[in-house]
């Protein structure tokens, strides 16, 4: 049975609100910039804090910031007639990533991650120039999950996507409202409006991560056996147990703790 698009959105936007309210991402007085590229994710995320800036019980600010990569083929003007149909503040900044990647890039590492990294940078220099204090970012569920799965498959580390994080300057907050929204409530949801989905016209998009891609059909593969897998995971990031892992560091500081508190909690 398809699910009407009004109540698609009402559930995400239940989702999204009890992400807000569990990890404090929006507080009074923020000043939000809202990375919009114009693919799926990152439209519904300005959808929905755009649907609940009007019914907030806290007073903040919301910007659409996007970042032209300067690929050839990057239909920015459909994004700006949408976003200007939405009637949200937006900024439009130029950038050259194509010759600073080709310059700086080292051989074998990820083109797509060193583009992300290069947006990021701009984003933030942007965020300084319109005072913003907190960047949205379009992650999602699945994206959390897939990037546990990569940095233990591939790095060797325990770690996932958070979703509110201070940026290494220690000026700007990044925060994921979409971290309990699975992807595919996204593409149901995408598919009943009209929206102008932009390619980003990457020279390499059509060389997608394949190990990315890799975990995505593992994550896929065994919901089909464990239907409550994308909850199960996305509990498990949040109920740590340093004690049953294998980082001294944490095991020390259990140690240290233990005279504070019962060693089930540790």
């Amino acid at each position: 049975m398809t699910i009407p698009a009004e109540q698609q959105f009402r559930q995400i936007r239940r989702q999204v609100g009890r992400a807000i309210g569990d990890y404090g991402l929006i507080e009074a007085d923020d000043r939000i910039a809202v990375a919009v590229s114009g693919g799926k994710d990152s439209w519904l995320l300005l959808q929905v804090l755009e649907d609940l800036y009007r019914r907030a019980p806290v007073p903040f600010e919301l910007i659409a910031v996007n970042v032209d990569p300067g690929f050839p083929g990057y239909r920015v003007d459909l994004l700006e007639v949408y976003l200007q149909k939405l009637n949200i503040p937006y900024h439009l900044e130029t950038a050259n990533f194509r010759e600073i990647i080709a310059e700086k890039r080292r051989p074998g590492s990820s083109y797509c991650a060193f583009c992300a990294r290069l947006r990021r940078g701009v984003l933030y220099t942007v965020m300084d120039r319109l005072g913003c204090n907190k960047l949205a970012l379009g992650h999602h569920l699945d994206d959390a999950i897939e990037t546990l799965l990569l940095n233990q498959f591939y790095v060797g580390r325990l770690a996932a996507m958070s979703p509110r994080l201070l940026a290494e300057n220690g000026r700007h907050t990044v925060i994921r409202p979409l971290v309990y929204v699975p992807e595919q409530a996204i593409i149901d949801w995408v598919a009943s409006q009209d929206l102008p989905i932009i390619c980003c016209s990457c020279p390499v998009c059509d060389q997608t991560d394949q190990k990315r891609q890799a975990m995505k059909r593992l994550v896929n593969d065994l919901s089909r056996d464990i239907p409550n897998l994308r909850q199960s995971l996305l509990r498990a990031m949040s109920n740590v147990q340093p004690r049953h892992l294998l980082d001294s560091a944490l095991m020390e500081s259990c140690e240290t703790q233990r005279e504070d508190c019962p060693w089930e909690m540790c």
